[in-house]
């Protein structure tokens, strides 16, 4: 990891590599909800509503992108917020945890009742703690472990 832009892009692609892969293995084999493709289609229906539904894998494509594009995003922050939050210096194993539910929060609190109004109320049941935990072991932990090391190598 040279530079801050390789930094990024490898703790992003990671991250949205694991969190979907997990969403997939979860709610498409295990808990048999969905397939793969109307998971990755529920993503692009952020931007496409109902058409993306419609779109075949061509739409499961770009809620892929998209997906990778959130992943990006989240990464990008943290890189950002890192060097002046000590606490995330500390211990690399809670602040990815706590990175993972804090994504958790904005995703699930704040995007996604904007994008999808009439999004159903959550309840403290099994499938919200998985989605908790799928943030915080897929896209907390990795971001936060590939962006200490950045910093470790680059002070």
């Amino acid at each position: 990891m040279k530079s801050k832009t390789e930094t990024i892009f490898l703790s992003g692609l990671i991250a949205g590599t694991l969190d979907v892969a997990a969403a997939i293995v979860v709610y498409a084999l295990i808990l048999q909800k969905t397939t793969a493709i109307k998971l990755l289609q529920s993503i692009a229906s952020g931007i496409f509503k109902k058409e993306a539904y419609e779109g075949g894998t061509k739409m499961a494509w770009y809620g892929l992108g998209l997906h990778f594009l959130i992943a990006m995003t989240f990464a990008w922050f943290y890189f950002i917020i890192y060097p002046y939050l000590p606490f995330l210096k500390r211990n690399t194993l809670i602040s990815g945890f706590l990175y993972g539910f804090f994504v958790w929060i904005v995703m699930n609190l704040i995007v996604l009742p904007i994008v999808f109004p009439a999004l159903p109320e959550k309840h403290l049941d099994f499938p919200l703690i998985i989605s908790i935990l799928i943030l915080m072991f897929c896209i907390g932990l990795p971001i936060a472990f590939i962006t200490r090391k950045y910093y470790s190598l680059h002070r």
